[in-house]
């Protein structure tokens, strides 16, 4: 249809695809995963030399960026399951990474994360384990 009646049809039609788009991206995922960990000390084991190190959990969210430590970082939730979360970020100047955090229980996550960090590549796999309090 190329008359009035039709092109008023497709402007509808776009208009109401990205009033849905809005509409999805502004109820962005919580990560409710995360909030069911134990608090306090974890310490992860990466896979590829076995070298453990200690990371403080207050929310969780603290294992999304085990590469990039400043909190200013942009996060783009792509996955947002009940034992399994995927998030991507950006550090505007230092890099980004994508980090998938697998839950086993309240205590142990399996965690896979990659990047960019400071100009040099990074992959890194491991497993965390609650060990006490912080």
């Amino acid at each position: 249809m190329t008359g009035p009646k039709g092109r008023f049809g497709m402007v509808s039609a776009a208009a109401a695809a990205a009033f849905a788009v809005t509409s999805v991206s502004a109820q962005a995922p919580g990560l409710a995963m995360l909030n069911t960990l134990d608090r306090g000390a974890w310490e992860l084991r990466l896979r590829s030399d076995g070298s453990t190190r200690r990371i403080c959990l207050r929310t969780g969210r603290e294992l999304i960026q085990l590469r990039h430590r400043q909190p200013t970082c942009d996060r783009f939730v792509v996955q947002d399951e009940p034992k399994e979360v995927t998030v991507q970020y950006t550090c505007r100047g230092n890099g980004y990474g994508r980090t998938t955090i697998r839950r086993e229980s309240p205590d142990v996550v399996q965690i896979r994360s990659q990047g960019i960090h400071g100009g040099a590549p990074f992959s890194l796999e491991g497993e965390a384990r609650h060990v006490g309090s912080c």
